[in-house]
């Protein structure tokens, strides 16, 4: 067997200006990879790089051609093991550049199976979860708006961007136009400890979910206080990154926020969310802005988890590529008959 591989950047516009507490991006840069077969069977996967893990579409142009090399030369899509080792060795970092290569060859080795990817796993497509809908920072008049759109659309569980001056008046405002949604917050590392504690227990009154992130990931005895003083349970994101650091976070968090772009992959997410489990870690999959050629693959995943925030897509203007189905936020894989990830090109 011999295997064709290729690789574009693209650029998609987002429905509306994306704001967290560490800056603002109106686009994202995903790049796309396809892996084929003799027969012509095409495996789709996308990487959604990170500056904050330092990662751009630019670095991943330029390592995929050695990832690729790795895929071409093992030539059986079915060797993940094998492929994600050698990637690994071959690549020890950019993790999004190695993700975007291991959901295409799990999208291609799923449609050589005819079975949609997570038959293909074994996982129940009735034991999903909703995914969350992002409302970024913005103006409270703004942050009004986009969570009145989001409540139309049919959205029951909201995730609100925080970190600034006014994250009382932000959430307030939110839960005052979505009185029956589900809410949950994220501060991408914005307070200090104590600072996080006083907030959480002030946020706490709008029937908070829970809080995600509060301090600086290098600050995880920061964490462990406020996960002891907190009045409500802490998600960490920035803080969990690959398999090494669920131990690390066990005694600092009660849930495990794990991303495909963060580790690397779709194996490898696996062990991660295992591995969170034998902790005592509830789990969330989360994502970064990405296209539905990588989200698509995520949502197999949707069974094994607690919460999930595969948004990424919902946020975007337009996307060429469609994905499994969530009407109103539910994830639904039932519903998904093709085979593979779902990911097709419109």
């Amino acid at each position: 067997m011999s295997l064709e591989t290729h690789f574009e950047r693209v650029t998609l516009p987002l429905e509306n200006a994306f704001t967290i507490s560490r800056g603002t991006q109106e686009t994202a840069e995903n790049v796309v990879v396809r892996v084929e077969d003799d027969d012509g069977t095409a495996g789709v996967g996308a990487a959604a790089p990170s500056e904050h893990y330092g990662e751009t579409a630019a670095t991943v142009e330029a390592v995929l051609p050695d990832l690729l090399e790795v895929v071409e030369e093992v030539g059986d899509p079915h060797q993940l093991d094998r492929i994600e080792r050698r990637m690994r060795e071959t690549v020890a970092r950019n993790p999004a550049a190695r993700c975007a290569v291991s959901i295409a060859l799990h999208d291609l080795v799923a449609k050589r199976a005819d079975l949609p990817l997570y038959r293909y796993w074994g996982l129940d497509p009735d034991e999903t979860v909703p995914t969350s809908y992002t409302i970024g920072i913005d103006s409270t008049e703004k942050m009004a708006e986009k969570t009145e759109t989001a409540v139309e659309r049919g959205y029951s569980v909201l995730k609100v961007k925080v970190g600034t001056d006014r994250d009382e008046e932000i959430v307030s405002t939110v839960r005052d136009h979505a009185p029956d949604a589900t809410i949950r917050v994220d501060a991408n590392e914005a307070w200090s400890p104590r600072e996080a504690v006083r907030k959480i227990d002030r946020l706490a009154d709008y029937d908070l979910e829970f809080v995600e992130q509060p301090v600086a990931a290098a600050n995880p005895e920061g964490m462990r206080f406020v996960r002891e003083r907190a009045a409500l349970p802490i998600a960490a994101d920035e803080s969990c990154v690959t398999l090494p650091d669920i131990p690390r976070i066990a005694d600092k968090a009660d849930i495990a926020n794990l991303k495909l772009m963060k580790c690397g992959g779709l194996r490898e997410a696996k062990r991660m969310i295992h591995a969170a489990r034998a902790h005592g870690l509830e789990v969330m999959l989360g994502c970064m802005i990405e296209s539905n050629a990588a989200i698509a693959a995520a949502a197999h995943l949707a069974p094994l988890l607690d919460y999930a925030d595969l948004d990424g897509s919902l946020l975007l203007a337009e996307d060429e590529y469609a994905g499994v189905p969530m009407p109103e936020g539910e994830i639904d894989l039932a519903g998904m008959e093709r085979p593979g990830t779902g990911a097709r090109r419109e």
